[in-house]
C-alpha cells in the first residue's frame, strides 16, 4: 500500500497522522508540487486531477482527496463515531475544513512560505485569507469553548483533518492566541495516543 504526497503538505500529513495512530505500515512516496512531479504524465495517469495524496491500495485501487483517504481508513475504527448524528457532525466539519478552513488557513501559509507562490501573494489576496481565515478559526472557537472535540467527547477524523492546518496556522500570520479553546484542543489532539507531527514518514 502506497500514499503519494508531499511531507510539507497538511493534506498528506492528514492520512499519515491517522495511519501512525492506528499502527497500519505504508509506503510514502514523495511527489511534490513544487517540482512540478503530480503534473507529470505517470502521474496525472494516476490522477488526473493532479493533487496529493493519492492513495494505492495493494491491488492497484485508487483513491483520491484527503478526507476521502481518512473516512476509508477510519472505517470501524475509534476515528469514525458509530452514532449515526455523530458520524453526520464529522462528515459536517469535514466538509467545512475543506471549503471554509483550508482555502483560507492553508493557503496563506502557502503564500508566505512557497517561494513559487510569492507572486499571487498579492496585497487583496493576503487580505482575503486572513479575514476568511481568521472566520474559520472564530467558528471552531465557538465549538471548542463548549465541546472537547468536534464529534462527540472523543477524537475522530474531523479532528485529525482540522488539526493538519490549525496547527501550522501561525506560519501563515494568524494569532492562536486569540483562540484560547482552539489552542487548547491543539494541546489535546497532540496528546491523543499516537500523535506524530508532520514531517514524519513510515
Amino acid at each position: 500500500m502506497r500514499i503519494y504526497g508531499m511531507v510539507d503538505s497538511g493534506n498528506c500529513y492528514k492520512p499519515r497522522l491517522l495511519l501512525a495512530k492506528l499502527g497500519q505500515s505504508f509506503e510514502h512516496v514523495e511527489v511534490s508540487s513544487h517540482s512540478g512531479a503530480t503534473r507529470s504524465a505517470d502521474y496525472l495517469a494516476k490522477n488526473p486531477n493532479g493533487m496529493v495524496p493519492l492513495l494505492e491500495l495493494d491491488d492497484g485501487r485508487l483513491l483520491a482527496e484527503s478526507n476521502a483517504i481518512l473516512l476509508y481508513f477510519a472505517e470501524g475504527t475509534r476515528f469514525l463515531p458509530s452514532d449515526r448524528y455523530l458520524r453526520g457532525q464529522a462528515y459536517q466539519w469535514l466538509f467545512f475544513e475543506q471549503y471554509s478552513h483550508e482555502p483560507y488557513i492553508a493557503v496563506r501559509k502557502a503564500l508566505l512560505t512557497f517561494p513559487e507562490r510569492a507572486k499571487d501573494a498579492t496585497p487583496e489576496r493576503l487580505a482575503l485569507t486572513l479575514e476568511r481565515g481568521n472566520k474559520a478559526l472564530s467558528v471552531m472557537e465557538k465549538h471548542l469553548a463548549k465541546n472537547a472535540f468536534f464529534a462527540g467527547d472523543a477524537m475522530s477524523v474531523a479532528d485529525i483533518a482540522l488539526y493538519a492546518y490549525t496547527a501550522d496556522a501561525g506560519k501563515g500570520g494568524f494569532d492562536l492566541g486569540a483562540y484560547p479553546a482552539v489552542s487548547a484542543w491543539l494541546e489535546r489532539v497532540r496528546a491523543d495516543p499516537g500523535h506524530v507531527s508532520i514531517d514524519w514518514l513510515p
